[in-house]
């Protein structure tokens, strides 16, 4: 039997960890085991962060819907709901794009929802 030299595949592991922790500080860039660590709670963030940035731009979009919605004197639960009882099938990324590069027709959908709306439901402004 030919003789059998170890280690090629840790080498591979050890590099592909030290890749991953490049720049990190002190010997968490240059010692195995410390960047290790550092790498796993690295990549436990990216995974947890890449779900809370989709609540984060919701949360965006509703600010913005409703800062440009109270100018015209309304709230946003208000024009929220009277949008969806108008049956305007925009999403709130694209109400928030709309309110923030067009003032105008922001203002026109506003006005539209504002005659949809049941009287019962207009706000007292």
């Amino acid at each position: 039997m030919a003789r059998v030299k170890r280690g090629v595949t840790k080498h591979a592991r050890h590099k592909k960890i030290l890749g991953l922790a490049k720049g990190y500080v002190g010997r968490s860039s240059t010692a195995y085991r410390p960047a290790l660590e550092r790498v796993e709670k690295a990549l436990r963030y990216a995974y947890r962060d890449r779900r809370n940035k989709k609540r984060e731009f919701r949360a965006l979009w509703i600010q913005r819907i409703n800062a440009a919605v109270r100018e015209q004197g309304m709230t946003y639960s208000v024009f929220i709901a009277a949008a969806k009882h108008a049956g305007i099938e925009l999403d709130r990324k694209a109400m928030a794009a709309i309110a923030m590069d067009d003032a105008a027709g922001f203002t026109a959908l506003i006005e539209q929802v504002k005659a949809a709306m049941p009287a019962a439901a207009t706000p007292a402004a």
